[in-house]
């Protein structure tokens, strides 16, 4: 009788708990927590292709939080040309590459990305590349970029970290989140509000 109670009374206490949300959900509401901060970064893989991006200083800023969406503009040193954006839509994370040149205007390679094929986990979700973004691959002669997933880590409130990992290809790029940074001005083609 009494493993009974015991059993009946965890039952009853555990629906009184407060649920954890899902791990997309719960992925987009820890990184919209940094929202208005600017964090700087360095490349961590030692992939040759990466001696450029390794030479420079690059700040991520959370820019804009939604209930949906983050945008994230990425600076590598001078070039303002790329914004990170996350959505949260059906439970499920996009994350897309928005690219502009120095007038503004959309790059021919932009918004290209991926949709999570699962539900990941609260500290890690991956991003296979979308149809969409192989097709503009394919276009563009990037034939290499049609096996493209892209990750993001973040590793408690101590670091986030950005990857791509292809065949003969693992970039990564972590930022400290304990240290933020100096405000970046706007990335290319984003005036005072993102468009």
């Amino acid at each position: 009788m009494r493993i009974i109670f015991i059993c009946v009374s965890t039952f009853i206490l555990s629906g009184c708990l407060p649920q954890q949300a899902e791990p997309p959900q719960d992925f987009f509401q820890k990184l919209s927590k940094f929202c208005g901060k600017s964090f700087a970064g360095k490349v961590i893989s030692s992939d040759p292709q990466d001696a450029d991006w390794a030479k420079e200083t690059l700040v991520m800023h959370v820019r804009d939080c939604s209930d949906s969406e983050i945008k994230i503009p990425l600076h590598v040193g001078e070039n303002r040309s790329r914004t990170w954006i996350v959505t949260l839509k059906d439970n499920r994370l996009t994350l897309n590459h928005d690219h502009r040149h120095e007038d503004g205007k959309p790059d021919a390679v932009t918004m290209y990305g991926g949709t999570t094929a699962d539900l990941g986990t609260h500290s890690k979700q991956a991003f296979p590349v979308d149809q969409f973004s192989k097709d503009m691959f394919v276009r563009e002669g990037l034939d290499v970029s049609i096996t493209n997933t892209w990750t993001i880590t973040l590793d408690g409130e101590q670091t986030f970290t950005y990857a791509l990992a292809r065949e003969s290809r693992d970039f990564r790029a972590q930022f400290d989140l304990t240290k933020p940074v100096e405000t970046p001005p706007p990335v290319w083609g984003y005036n005072k509000d993102i468009e």
